[in-house]
């Protein structure tokens, strides 16, 4: 790696960090806990590559990248933030960072991001409009600092602003809806129409165009598009091949797997093609239970907000929520955490309040894709093709098949070990493998060990 990097961040060991490790890269390092004097370095034509965080002492480095996008607009700037929600992301792409990553972020990850700003001559995108995005999106329940909603994240700044459709699926209850009206909502179209189909809306022959007439332009989504009859889907299919260069931008919703009807007929083809520019699939919450503390936070300052009294979880509360499987994904997580704000008899949530309030919760089954969507290599496509979707028509770097296996191997003893309690005799005997390879294997991926008791 080669070039000047310009590191604003007023964490000192995170400065540390960085300088040693490009340094050791073969990068020269200027680092800064100042804003101002970072835009000082990026005026006078110092670095290659700025890296900033969001939130310093003397302001925010999000609002500093107009200002070196008009004095150096071939400057890459790669954002990194403590701010992990969606609003982030889409904030530094409309400013026109080329990359966000969040913290705590990976090292590596970011080095290799790094490398490839120094590599890549910095595309300048067309100017934005100068209205600021609604504030409405700041309560949308959209955070998290998973792996899984950061590419989210990522994947819905990219497409906001293009005019591909858009397929959006997960789980019911995962906020397929709430990706929808943020893809609308901070894209270009903001100031028009987000009318959303029902099948009622389809039901009459002149229904499609009366939803285009409602429209005028905006966006048009089909919810739950799957659950669509036969002559419904029909005149979705002529009203798209219908449409001109002004028309309504087009997203579609499912928890069914479009795939499997297609296949077995129930689905046109058709359409499925139509609808696909882009698959936006949303993780449930079993696939970023991380994320659950921050969206439990999240849902009580909203309930405050809405008058209800203010609750903190006690420490092994919020642990049985975390550990609880949430069949209903992060709609049934708000619906818990509103009752416990008004149920529980002090300002402490406590373990009883929520065994109470869980107890009563039906345990449903997820519906997504019906018994397909156990198949791990289902699951496997969808990330896959998220994955793709992200790079933009541009092919990920070398050693995909080497990174993908080691994303599958990771979460597999991880859970291995949790599910053991720790001890690797047992975690080698169910995986089938020698112990000595499972303790090579705990080194090599940096998996944390702790003895426990098993889950099984």
């Amino acid at each position: 790696m080669d070039g000047t990097v310009l590191v604003a961040d007023d964490d000192r060991t995170i400065r540390t960090v960085l300088t040693q490790a490009l340094t050791r890269a073969g990068c020269k390092v200027h680092a800064t806990s100042s804003l101002t004097t970072l835009m000082r370095w990026v005026g006078e034509g110092k670095g290659d590559l700025v890296i900033s965080d969001v939130m310093m002492p003397d302001g925010n480095g999000l609002e500093m990248l107009p200002a070196i996008r008009d004095q150096r607009p071939s400057l890459p700037v790669i954002i990194i933030s403590a701010q992990n929600t969606i609003m982030t992301a889409i904030q530094a792409t409309e400013a026109d960072a080329y990359d966000y990553l969040p913290k705590p972020f990976d090292l590596p990850d970011l080095m290799k991001r790094a490398a490839r700003a120094l590599d890549r001559k910095r595309v300048v995108s067309k100017p934005h409009s100068a209205e600021e995005p609604s504030s409405e999106g700041s309560d949308l329940p959209l955070v998290g600092r998973t792996p899984a909603m950061q590419d989210l994240y990522r994947l819905v700044a990219r497409v906001m602003n293009t005019d591909l459709s858009v397929m959006i699926t997960g789980e019911n209850g995962t906020g397929k809806s709430l990706i929808a009206r943020a893809i609308h909502d901070f894209s270009d179209r903001r100031n028009l129409p987000l009318v959303t189909a029902t099948p009622s809306d389809l039901a009459a022959m002149e229904g499609p165009a009366t939803i285009l007439s409602r429209a005028r332009g905006g966006s048009i989504l089909f919810d739950e598009v799957s659950d669509l009859d036969g002559d419904a889907q029909a005149r979705i299919v002529r009203m798209l091949d219908s449409l001109t260069d002004d028309a309504p931008r087009i997203l579609a919703t499912s928890q069914q797997d479009l795939m499997a009807k297609m296949e077995s007929g129930a689905f046109r083809q058709d359409l499925f093609y139509r609808l696909c520019g882009v698959t936006v699939n949303v993780p449930s919450l079993r696939e970023r239970v991380e994320d659950i503390p921050l969206l439990t936070q999240h849902f009580l300052l909203k309930a405050e907000r809405d008058g209800t009294p203010s609750r903190q979880f006690s420490k092994d509360a919020l642990e049985l929520v975390r550990t609880y499987s949430w069949p209903g994904n992060v709609r049934q997580l708000e619906n818990t955490v509103r009752r416990l704000t008004v149920t529980a008899t002090e300002g402490e949530i406590r373990h009883k309040d929520v065994e109470q309030v869980l107890g009563s919760q039906p345990e449903t089954e997820p519906l997504m894709g019906g018994a397909t969507a156990d198949k791990l290599s289902a699951s496997v496509a969808l990330h896959l093709r998220r994955y793709f979707d992200l790079h933009g028509g541009v092919l990920p770097p070398p050693g995909l098949y080497q990174r993908i296996l080691r994303e599958v191997e990771l979460p597999l003893m991880e859970i291995a070990l949790e599910a053991t309690g720790g001890n690797q005799a047992k975690c080698a005997d169910l995986l089938g493998i020698n112990r000595n390879t499972l303790r090579k294997k705990v080194t090599d991926l940096d998996i944390r060990v702790t003895r426990r008791r098993k889950l099984m």
